[in-house]
């Protein structure tokens, strides 16, 4: 692993920072716009969802919405960049769809899962995937599923342990290879370390894996292209890198691990400007920026004749401790390169400036 040369390393500069009077479990930025979106839960154990609009060097609050239930987790990703309904999901298993003009009932609602939801991802709409405005969720009962707001009630697919199988928590989801409109897989992380890709086509498990510890996040380099790279992070300090362009039939893909830090690492989230750079956030209150590097060669063949994949390697570029608490979650700015915001468990919103990003 190398680091970045001093002067033209990217630097990750404190622009803003805002206290909460509630727990915050994930932040998004609102797309096309200097908004952005705190979800969590309020010490009485209700819902709590505050829009937050960026004016130089602070924070205006512009609306705070209360429901029933603790908010863990929500994504834009479903809808049109018109349209930017926000998909949630609760503790109690809910999955609604509000538009935050009219928040006061959801556009779609469906009680999804019966435990809480713990990730949400979202794909389709105009310029974010191709396909149906699908939304993928992931609980603690152990099952992912696959909604279409057009249809009620009922997922499209559901991916469930197959009987006498354990059941295990699934902390993350994330849809990829989104290409066309056909294709279109989703990946789910677990508690015991599991990783899982599910192909949407073929309605079958096209792979898995285990990392040995359990998987905290997920994301694919890009969600609306072929296949590409995938990062995996996990609850002990380690990430994974997946080549995702050759997949072996028996070794799967080639992969690159990392040990970052000692503790969690909470999420992973790539810059949307740049896939080959993204940004990882720890339990110790840190965030790393990385860059990854593609081999001379990104497939070889075997003794056998099958192609299988070559990893490439890993550079840190920067790295900063904010808080003294887990940063839980983390978002880029879809439209102002290196514009960031995270959340951390000390109940403060960050907005963070990432310099020197066309430099790497």
């Amino acid at each position: 692993m190398s680091a970045a040369v001093g002067s033209e390393r990217p630097q990750v500069v404190l622009h803003v920072q805002q206290a909460l009077s509630y727990t915050m479990f994930d932040c998004k930025w609102v797309p096309r716009s200097a908004r952005l979106l705190c979800l969590g839960s309020a010490a009485r154990g209700t819902g709590i969802a505050q829009l937050y609009e960026l004016h130089g060097a602070r924070l205006e609050l512009l609306r705070e919405i209360e429901k029933p239930k603790p908010i863990k987790c929500g994504t834009f990703g479903a809808t049109s960049l018109q349209q930017r309904y926000l998909a949630t999901g609760d503790f109690a298993g809910n999955l609604n769809i509000w538009n935050l003009e009219a928040p006061e009932i959801p556009v779609y609602s469906v009680k999804g899962h019966k435990e809480i939801i713990n990730s949400i991802d979202g794909v389709g709409g105009l310029g974010i995937g191709e396909g149906a405005p699908e939304i993928v969720t992931g609980s603690r009962d152990g099952t992912v599923k696959v909604w279409d707001p057009r249809q009620k009630d009922t997922p499209v697919a559901n991916m469930e342990p197959v009987e006498g199988e354990s059941k295990r928590d699934c902390w993350t989801v994330a849809f990829g290879n989104a290409y066309n409109q056909e294709e279109r897989v989703v990946c789910a992380g677990y508690d015991n370390g599991d990783i899982k890709l599910f192909d949407l086509k073929s309605m079958s498990l096209r792979w898995e894996t285990n990392i040995k510890n359990g998987v905290c996040s997920v994301e694919f380099d890009r969600k609306d292209i072929n296949m590409n790279k995938l990062v995996a992070t996990s609850l002990e300090g380690k990430f994974h890198v997946f080549d995702m362009r050759t997949q072996h039939p028996t070794k799967g893909f080639a992969s690159v691990s990392e040990k970052a830090q000692k503790s969690t690492i909470w999420q992973v989230r790539h810059l949307p400007q740049n896939r080959d750079i993204f940004m990882t956030s720890g339990g110790s209150g840190s965030l790393h920026l990385w860059k990854y590097e593609y081999p001379a060669q990104r497939s070889k063949k075997d003794s056998e004749g099958s192609e299988m994949g070559v990893a490439g390697s890993v550079s840190l570029l920067q790295n900063v401790t904010l808080s003294t608490q887990p940063i839980s979650s983390l978002d880029w700015s879809p439209d102002k390169k290196g514009l960031c915001v995270c959340g951390a468990f000390d109940q403060t919103v960050r907005v963070l400036i990432v310099t020197k990003l066309n430099k790497i």
